[in-house]
């Protein structure tokens, strides 16, 4: 299976976010399985000259037969094999091993653009100088198509001498695929070939080729060229460009069908340090791990150290709380909002009654007349007949006829050609409760539309109570200017932060839904094997999209910043983003049709035009990053398998998460009371941080926003002056909280302002 498709293998198979010690291991067989082992280096005998003898001899020490997969040397130190149960119980006591965890797969979570953005207008603020190019974005995902016309390389200059990566070759990929625009292309399945077999090349590329579209989709998105007459049969029909349209790609191959696997991500993640990139970009994830069991957490980590931000997506889990991936405060977690964009395809019922609805079908036309509708689950004789599942319907009842199907389980656009192989004209999909109005096109293969879940319950009123119901479904192409937008995408993971509840996840959002971008000329646009269409741009949806938008503006910022930390440019995309509309009104969530909240879009919407000249920004080092972990309790050697070095932290001092100079605030009121809580008594609690001046000299004032009186916000000083670039200011924020239900939340916001620049932090209060 390729594509889209693919990505519901990889979350079947998933199994699961749960890196093991091995010392928790019981098994008696000896059946070989993948572990990452992490080695303590300033533990390494001085009778090795190079890590890599005594990594060698480690193993050897337990297994003459077990070969290495791969070794880590910057953002891990330590090694990748295959052990049986009980040769890695033996190499765990070894001298020297801090953790040994077993291998986790990973799943991917899968043009209006700029003009939505800002970008079109104000492009001059942007530079367009040789540091605009010398910014390379690296990109983890499924490989690359590198005929796609978003890689033309016209008027860039030559590749940035601080690259240090290739242009690898392999099946159907050589070193002439690579030019000045993607400037290295790396694969990594030694982990994947290890648990699954070898790759069948018939089917899949063991090389940097992107053969299922998700990695081209995400690249382009994250720094495209500018392509002209952009379009997906047609809609969204424009100028197709990425974010930072003159950055280089560095593009690392780590999912394949079976899925991602940890120790390739370790290992892409270690080369592209190696080979100098500025931005990591990986629109994949899982569940939710300590960091020191979590490989993109470890491997992002080492990458921040470096001075590379890691943009994360977050996950497409919503909008069930506490769904997120990805939530370490080194990582840039980003979920998934609308654009002003839509794809309207009517339904018009034979009552007289329409109901909107969404599709990116372009194909043979149905009939101009009405026809005949059946709902899937009274045209089959499966329990589950209504979803449209494969060789469920019962052609006898569809032939001829527009099928209703309920979306769930199976892809959406797999519905439709399973109505089609049944003799089926048309279908409608309708949303049930779990994904209530949100509303994603696809480019069916049938003429088929997407309607909410009222509109669907409205349909299926009609349907059940006429028994010669008919219908037809009109297109009207592409529309601009859709108001409320953004509104939070009903599959965008959602906070709190199960991990690290002091941390607020995620931290903004970006684009996300029916985005358009480059594809892969091996597969159709909906990912099915039965699609042989051939695109060069798709229009796909889920916060895997929204990621590569914060990575290529990230970019951006770094070009023109380029003395920036990660922390930095984080902090510049966090304070300007928005949470309200121009008419005053909070962004809204399609799950609900309420106002979102900070653990639904975290600081706010992107707005990069703002995020060029913040005023101040909240700056982390390394160090503050070690204190965090101090504060969260972890174990020396817990602490040594992310800093790759000895750290201890003084039992003298007294560490808070609350400390951490974060631009979002969440307090955790249950932590604070010891468990406590509801008795009506106050309870106090205070943060910290400091603000650097990246602009003019002024004196900022702050604004208090609060829901509730039953926290009381407070800030001291309520005004800070600057004179001078990087001058730092520190102020406390204190919450008062008095009595409040159980589960209960409280959000708020605090803002800095100079009557030029809002720096905005969002301030999420729980009490469980």
């Amino acid at each position: 299976m390729k594509g889209l498709g693919f990505l519901l293998t990889v979350a079947l198979t998933l199994l699961g976010f749960c890196h093991v010690f091995v010392a928790a291991v019981e098994r008696n067989d000896e059946e070989r399985r993948t572990y990452i082992v992490h080695m303590a280096t300033s533990q390494m005998p001085e009778s090795f000259q190079e890590r890599a003898h005594w990594y060698d001899s480690s193993l050897k020490s337990v297994s003459e037969s077990a070969e290495m997969l791969y070794k880590y040397s910057n953002v891990i130190h330590g090694f990748s094999t295959r052990l049986t149960a009980e040769e890695a119980r033996s190499l765990q006591g070894r001298p020297g091993i801090l953790s040994i965890l077993e291998e986790v797969r990973y799943e991917l979570h899968t043009t209006r653009t700029p003009e939505f953005l800002g970008l079109d207008k104000s492009a001059a603020l942007f530079p367009e100088s040789e540091s605009a190019s010398d910014v390379i974005i690296g990109v983890l995902d499924t490989g690359i198509w590198p005929e796609s016309k978003s890689f033309d390389d016209t008027g860039l200059g030559p590749i940035p001498s601080s690259w240090k990566g290739e242009c690898e070759t392999g099946t159907n990929f050589t070193s002439s695929s690579c030019n000045r625009k993607l400037i290295g292309a790396r694969f990594f399945s030694k982990g994947y070939e290890a648990t699954l077999g070898p790759i069948d090349e018939s089917k899949e590329s063991k090389s940097p080729r992107d053969d299922d579209g998700h990695g081209t989709h995400t690249a382009t998105t994250a720094a495209g060229s500018v392509v002209e007459g952009a379009s997906l049969f047609g809609f969204a029909e424009g100028t197709a460009r990425g974010m930072a349209t003159r950055a280089r790609i560095a593009a690392y191959k780590v999912c394949w069908v079976g899925g991602c696997f940890s120790t390739d991500i370790l290992a892409a993640l270690d080369k592209a340090v190696e080979d100098n990139v500025n931005i990591l970009s990986l629109s994949l994830g899982g569940g939710m791990s300590d960091y020191y069991r979590d490989s993109v957490a470890m491997g992002a980590f080492g990458a921040m150290e470096k001075g590379i931000l890691v943009s994360c997506s977050a996950g497409n889990s919503g909008p069930s709380p506490y769904s997120l991936s990805n939530v370490a405060p080194w990582i840039t977690t980003v979920g998934a909002g609308t654009l002003d964009r839509d794809f309207p395809a009517f339904v018009s019922l034979g009552n007289g009654h329409n109901y909107s609805g969404v599709s990116l079908y372009r194909g043979d036309p149905l009939p101009g007349t009405l026809l005949p509708f059946v709902y899937a689950g009274n045209a089959s004789n499966a329990p589950n007949g209504n979803l449209c599942m494969t060789n469920t319907l019962i052609p006898e009842k569809v032939a001829g006829k527009i099928v209703m199907c309920d979306r769930g389980v199976n892809p959406r656009v797999q519905k439709g050609s399973v109505v089609k192989a049944a003799g089926g004209i048309g279908m409608v999909l309708a949303n049930t409760g779990t994904n209530g109005e949100e509303l994603v096109a696809d480019a069916h293969l049938l003429p088929a539309t997407a309607v909410g879940q009222k509109s669907g319950d409205a349909i299926k009123s009609y349907l059940f109570s006429d028994p010669v119901a008919t219908v037809t479904i009109l297109f009207e192409g592409t529309k601009v200017g859709i108001q409320p937008s953004p509104v939070l995408a009903a599959f965008s993971s959602r906070g709190p932060n199960s991990i690290t509840p002091d941390i607020l996840k995620p931290d903004l959002i970006a684009p996300g839904v029916n985005i358009l971008a480059g594809w892969s000329g091996a597969v159709g646009p909906t990912g099915l094997a039965t699609d042989k269409r051939h695109v060069d741009f798709n229009i796909i949806s889920g916060t895997s999209m929204s990621c590569p938008h914060i990575s290529g503006l990230a970019g951006l910022l770094k070009a023109a910043h380029p003395d920036w930390s990660p922390a930095a440019i984080r902090s510049a995309l966090m304070t300007t983003g928005y949470t309200n509309y121009k008419n005053g009104q909070k962004i809204q969530d399609v799950a609900t049709g309420k106002p979102s909240t900070p653990f639904d879009h975290g600081a706010g919407h992107v707005d990069p035009v703002s995020a060029l000249n913040p005023g101040l920004i909240y700056d982390l080092t390394v160090d503050d990053y070690l204190n965090f972990l101090c504060a969260i309790k972890y174990t020396a050697p817990q602490i040594s398998i992310l800093a790759k070095r000895n750290f201890t932290c003084d039992a003298d001092k007294k560490y808070s998460v609350a400390d951490l100079n974060y631009p979002s605030i969440a307090v955790p009121l249950q932590t604070a009371l010891g468990g406590g809580g509801g008795d009506g008594a106050s309870t106090v609690v205070k943060h910290t941080r400091t603000l650097t001046n990246v602009g003019s000299p002024s004196t900022y004032k702050v604004s208090i926003f609060s829901e509730s009186e039953s926290v009381k916000i407070s800030v001291e000083p309520g005004s800070l002056s600057f004179s001078e670039l990087n001058e730092k200011k520190s102020f406390t924020v204190t919450f008062t909280a008095t009595s409040m239900p159980s589960n209960t939340n409280i959000f708020g916001r605090i803002e800095w302002s100079d009557g030029k620049h809002v720096v905005g932090s969002p301030i999420a209060v729980s009490w469980t």
